[in-house]
């Protein structure tokens, strides 16, 4: 058997691994990588900037020769595809390093390919001094301009995770930060109410925050001097663009592989698409939403693991079905941590939900022990009380209450079935009633 990958990330080697364990020393096992890099942490590039991770080779989780001579998978780096032909079972492309192109056969295919940043056709975006991060020569290109050019106002566009998680580094590094958001609000999966604690705490390190406002373009002799929105002009020395990601499927032909509005592709339980022995996971897949009970698409590292495992015992032939996410995610945003799961308010308004919340500020721990403040709101369903989401906002403990909604949610719990809940108590950790159970208790 010959098994083709493309990718060679978090869901391309996942699946390589689980394949490697249960396939014979006869089979193939052939892994495509457009970069030079494999199986890394995307999420730790953020604090290279600060230093608090030191290097990019620090969030190699595998070196790629690891791959080749200790697993004895054909890793392939700077193999560019540009195309699946699915009747004839064969994958094309070129390999960049000299240009020629090449062509696999496969038995079995997955596609794990990823997202890329979108970019804008904004005028000036080529200038010198725009970036965007999302691989680890983006995060070398931003650290290199840092250090030739000493660029003393940086402007991010967008407030999402990366832009927030850029926003303190380049702030720890002692540069002026100004996020430019399209909508109203920092971290659109949250709440406006929960989201206005971020923008308290931006505020607070000196983090200029403009909301509302389109940017139109960018202006400089070779390197950017200006931003222009549809609203007004900012100097800046440097500019970071993270509005959103997109899967990399273009080089996919629509006509044959099924994909949602955003080209993500559609798979099924076990990681199958439309088309025989092609199976996709990752961030160009979508994931089943447990509490939508819909096709999602939530690119995250957690879910591109779990993804590409499922897809490589499903591809030797060990049935295994994606349980679905229920949209988990949390971030460090200065002295805060920012957690949720679920449902927003939003969300459940926008789904059709005959939905409540409950809201409350309270202590993660025991009062007398320490204060350390923690915001807390409950998305529920009216009258079955079922939890539909949670969000948590707080100095300490956000992680521990998101993990526990998170679990509520996989198994349909009501809130009152979290009061049942027995949760650890020890005043450095809690109080004797868990925040989740007195947000809980409001719902009675």
């Amino acid at each position: 058997m010959r098994y083709v990958i493309i990718g060679g990330d978090a869901a391309g080697m996942s699946a390589a691994m689980q394949i490697k364990r249960e396939s014979s020393q006869d089979d193939q096992i052939i892994t495509l990588e457009k970069g030079d890099y494999y199986s890394y942490g995307q999420c730790g590039l953020p604090y290279v900037i600060s230093g608090d991770v030191q290097s990019t080779d620090d969030v190699i989780a595998k070196p790629v020769e690891v791959f080749r001579q200790k697993h004895g998978i054909d890793a392939r780096t700077r193999h560019e595809v540009t195309d699946v032909n699915a009747d004839q079972q064969v994958v094309s492309g070129v390999n960049l390093d000299n240009d020629e192109p090449f062509e696999l056969e496969y038995d079995k295919l997955l596609i794990a390919t990823g997202v890329s940043p979108i970019k804008p056709d904004w005028d000036g975006i080529g200038l010198d001094g725009i970036h965007s991060m999302k691989t680890i020569p983006d995060t070398e290109k931003i650290i290199t301009d840092i250090q030739a050019e000493e660029p003393e106002n940086v402007t991010i566009v967008g407030g999402g995770f990366i832009g927030l998680e850029i926003a303190e580094n380049m702030q720890e590094i002692g540069k002026h930060v100004r996020i430019i958001q399209a909508g109203q609000q920092l971290m659109n999966p949250l709440d406006y109410d929960m989201a206005k604690l971020l923008h308290d705490e931006a505020e607070q390190h000196g983090v200029e925050l403009i909301f509302n406002e389109f940017v139109q373009r960018f202006e400089g002799n070779q390197r950017v001097e200006k931003v222009i929105t549809d609203q007004g002009e900012y100097s800046t020395d440097q500019a970071i663009v993270n509005i959103g990601v997109k899967p990399n499927t273009d080089f996919l032909d629509p006509n044959v592989f099924d994909s949602n509005d955003q080209g993500a592709i559609l798979v099924n339980e076990y990681m199958e698409t439309n088309v025989n022995n092609v199976y996709a996971a990752g961030d160009c897949a979508v994931d089943y939403n447990r509490v939508k009970q819909q096709k999602d698409f939530v690119p995250l590292g957690t879910t591109a693991n779990k993804q590409g495992m499922i897809a490589g015992m499903n591809i030797v032939g060990q049935a295994k079905a994606f349980q679905g996410i229920v949209g988990t995610s949390i971030l460090q945003f200065f002295t805060l941590d920012v957690a949720r799961t679920g449902l927003s308010e939003k969300e459940a308004n926008s789904l059709g939900f005959n939905y409540d919340v409950s809201t409350i500020k309270t202590n993660a721990v025991a009062g007398y022990y320490d204060q350390q403040p923690l915001h807390l709101k409950l998305v529920y369903e009216q009258g079955s009380r079922k939890l539909l989401g949670g969000q948590a906002i707080g100095t300490y403990g956000a992680d521990k209450r998101i993990d526990v909604l998170a679990t509520a949610l996989y198994h349909n719990m009501t809130t009152i079935e979290l009061l049942d809940l027995d949760l650890a108590y020890a005043p450095p950790y809690n109080g004797v009633w868990d925040p989740i159970q007195q947000a809980a208790k409001k719902t009675l």
